[in-house]
């Protein structure tokens, strides 16, 4: 019972620090740019609806990733074309202020990228590259 305690107490132990020990993909997470990109995050203002939209452009196909601030629900899409299919998806790395981390399988292309069902008025999210 004693070990049982122990772990769920350092489990529960708070971060003394955030997104200072971020994975090499992640590591733009504390820079803020302009556009959806790899490198930096950007911060969108939410409609009155909860939700925002943007476009990014996929220079060479691989996996990509869209990381997001908070919980919400985020969808890719080649142009103005059906929603794609999402290959992965998860929680940020512990002690991050990235909630969640959708990964896409994408071509070269413009995409149209939508985080809706948010929380917040805002949004801050990143394209990460595996």
């Amino acid at each position: 019972m004693f070990l049982t305690a122990l772990a769920l107490s350092m489990a529960a132990a708070p971060c003394r620090t955030y997104d200072t020990a971020l994975p090499q993909p992640l590591r733009g997470w504390t820079r803020t740019g302009r556009g959806l990109d790899t490198g930096h995050a950007v911060t969108l203002n939410a409609g009155r609806d909860r939700n925002v939209a943007t476009t990014m452009r996929i220079r060479k196909a691989g996996t990509f990733g869209i990381a997001l601030d908070q919980a919400g629900w985020i969808d890719v899409a080649l142009g103005r074309g059906q929603p794609l299919a999402s290959v992965a998806h998860g929680h940020g790395p512990e002690c991050s202020t990235i909630r969640k981390i959708v990964r896409y399988r994408l071509q070269p292309g413009t995409y149209r990228v939508a985080a809706s069902r948010l929380k917040g008025t805002r949004a801050r999210l990143m394209l990460v590259r595996y």
